[in-house]
């Protein structure tokens, strides 16, 4: 089937729906460095006015990354909910992007639809969306987990306390935590990446961080962003798993870069749900995603970067998780060249995992070598609060030493919240008043009241 429009004395014409996808895309470095990008701008509009009178079932149809050759395709269609894609089946994605915007569409009739949504109508939609656009349907969207706390309430906001340390030094780790805690990032979880993968070090943090948490009686879930491998070691000796991580991809072969499969992801998920260590729920799984990893694994297939993230969501959606984060700037300038290109993917990411029913969070990032800086991920940060962003990170001074990037700071999470009047999850808030850390306004106290943590 060919897709065509004409622009005054111009005609353009696409020979796939996956050509018109990658076309109508903003322009960004990774699909350029593959070479599926928009020829100019008035191609890139023309791909956009096609993408519009595509009607949604067309993805039914077409695949853009043959069921034959990847499981990630074969489980999105063998789980298709019909029922749930029925009332908006006979939209186009110009039309779906009308519903979606509808002073009627309401957050529950989002919810009500996503089910029957795969990630190629999802991101279809956002390609046609101005950032606007992303940042009031995402607003309108809650997705709510439960762990120890509970996340994603509306008027709430959280934060990943990311005390890594370049030599995985438990004093270094430790220090790094309690700095965090005073300034009240943590409730979403205290996440570190270890340097090594070894099950003996993720086991002296791990062990750390629940006698930590145990010591205080903090309502937060703690892990170590090992491989899922090394989680299920970890799980196999005994050891205080609360949450399995792993990076994930929306293509078979870049998770099999990553060293996983679709079923050692249900084997994880279900590991992770016999432990039965929650308190108010059994969200048991957090996945980290990014623009640019199916491209940088030479495993996206001729498909342009953000439908190959979105394709990663539907893998996140299958094991029901209490976290989902893009890391949106982590993987560098091959991929998302500048500040203006990382603020689009960072709402992009956002809006279309909410509207594939993900607990979306965002590691609001640069690497030293990309052409942003903090004004850059500030102004992201101001966005993503407004669309009702679920989490960020919180890392000492935003200068994470030893993944060797620039992210959000402790200071950060109070600023958003600040600004937009946001509270911490509610059991975690009730913590940090009866720890003298914070007044009963949701204003962070002095820290010279956090002598009980101080003591450590």
């Amino acid at each position: 089937m060919k897709y065509q429009e004409s622009i005054g004395n111009f005609s353009y014409t696409f020979k796939t729906l996956k050509e018109v996808m990658a076309k109508a895309t903003p322009e960004r470095s990774g699909d350029a460095m593959a070479g599926v990008i928009a020829e100019n701008e008035k191609e890139r509009i023309a791909a956009r006015l096609v993408l519009a009178r595509v009607s949604l079932r067309q993805f039914l149809e077409e695949q853009l990354v043959h069921y034959e050759v990847d499981a990630v395709t074969r489980m999105m269609n063998d789980s298709h909910d019909g029922s749930a894609f029925s009332s908006i089946a006979h939209l186009t994605v110009g039309g779906f992007r009308d519903w979606l915007l509808d002073y009627e569409t309401d957050g529950d009739k989002i919810k009500n639809v996503s089910p029957g949504l795969t990630p190629e109508m999802v991101a279809a939609v956002s390609k046609i969306m101005s950032n606007q656009d992303l940042v009031l349907v995402a607003s309108k969207i809650r997705i709510v987990t439960k762990f120890r706390n509970t996340l994603g309430l509306k008027g709430h906001f959280s934060t990943r306390l990311q005390p890594n340390h370049p030599t995985d030094d438990i004093k270094g780790i430790m220090a790094s935590t309690i700095d965090g805690l005073m300034y009240g990032a943590g409730d979403a979880v205290i996440g570190v990446n270890p340097v090594s993968d070894h099950v003996e070090t993720a086991r002296v943090v791990i062990d750390m961080l629940e006698d930590l948490r145990l010591r205080y009686d903090i309502p937060t879930q703690t892990c170590v962003l090992a491989h899922v491998t090394t989680t299920l070691d970890l799980i196999e000796q005994g050891a205080p798993v609360d949450l399995l991580f792993q990076s994930i991809g929306g293509t078979e072969k870049t998770n099999t870069s990553f060293g996983i499969s679709l079923e050692l992801l249900e084997e994880a998920h279900q590991a992770g749900k016999e432990l039965d260590r929650g308190t108010v729920g059994q969200h048991v799984m957090y996945f980290e995603t990014g623009q640019g990893s199916a491209h940088s694994a030479n495993a996206h297939h001729g498909v342009d970067q953000q439908t190959c993230e979105v394709r990663a969501y539907a893998v996140a959606r299958k094991y029901n998780p209490l976290l989902v984060n893009t890391v949106v700037g982590f993987i560098g300038p091959e991929y998302l060249y500048d500040g203006k290109q990382i603020i689009r993917a960072g709402l992009e990411d956002h809006f279309c995992g909410k509207l594939m029913g993900l607990p979306m969070g965002c590691d609001i990032c640069y690497t030293n070598h990309i052409n942003a800086d903090q004004d850059d991920m500030d102004n992201l940060l101001t966005l993503l609060g407004v669309a009702g962003c679920n989490f960020i990170m919180g890392v000492p001074g935003a200068d994470d030493i030893m993944l060797n990037y620039q992210s959000t700071s402790f200071h950060d999470q109070i600023y958003i919240r600040q600004l937009l009047g946001l509270r911490y999850a509610p059991e975690f808030e009730l913590w940090l008043q009866k720890m003298t850390l914070m007044d009963d306004q949701g204003r962070m106290l002095e820290q010279t009241s956090a002598n009980k943590l101080l003591q450590l």
